[in-house]
């Protein structure tokens, strides 16, 4: 456990057994959360008012560094990510993973929703088909246009 995020960084196991007390919609996301921006902000925001609870799942260092965003990727280290998604009013809970994709943390925790930006399609949202084979739902959210990490990450590293 992160000092000062009230318990919200959990273990799978501990975020299972805590998803399990929770009465509500559970809804889930996942990324990489590099930089935080605004357009984070407002997907998990969204994300919340989808259900009663969210579960962020973030992205080890090494799973992120498998998605090819680029050298140095990610900027910020696995625990601080965690600690700034935990620290935010519309984030319940956070777990990291190693995967390639969330799947296996998305079979655990069985959300009631799982939600993701819009630059995805149904077909192509990871835990999809589980999700709706136990009758929840899926739901993409509008992304805030002008903000990406690598976006940001490139206008860092350019010359001025």
């Amino acid at each position: 456990m992160i000092a000062g995020t009230a318990g919200k960084v959990r273990t799978p196991a501990a975020a299972a057994a805590w998803r399990e007390a929770q009465p509500g919609l559970v809804v889930f996301t996942n990324g990489v959360f590099d930089l935080v921006h605004p357009g984070h902000i407002a997907l998990l925001e969204a994300a919340r008012q989808a259900g009663d609870a969210l579960i962020v799942g973030i992205n080890s260092d090494g799973s992120a560094r498998q998605l090819g965003k680029g050298p140095g990727r990610p900027v910020v280290p696995e625990l601080a990510r965690a600690r700034v998604i935990a620290a935010l009013a519309a984030v319940d809970c956070v777990v990291l993973f190693d995967g390639d994709t969330p799947i296996d943390l998305i079979r655990l925790l069985e959300p009631d929703v799982l939600v993701k930006g819009g630059d995805y399609a149904l077909a192509t949202t990871v835990g999809a088909d589980l999700v709706q084979a136990r009758g929840g739902r899926v739901q993409h959210i509008e992304l805030e246009p002008g903000f990406s990490t690598s976006a940001i990450v490139e206008r860092l590293r350019a010359p001025s």
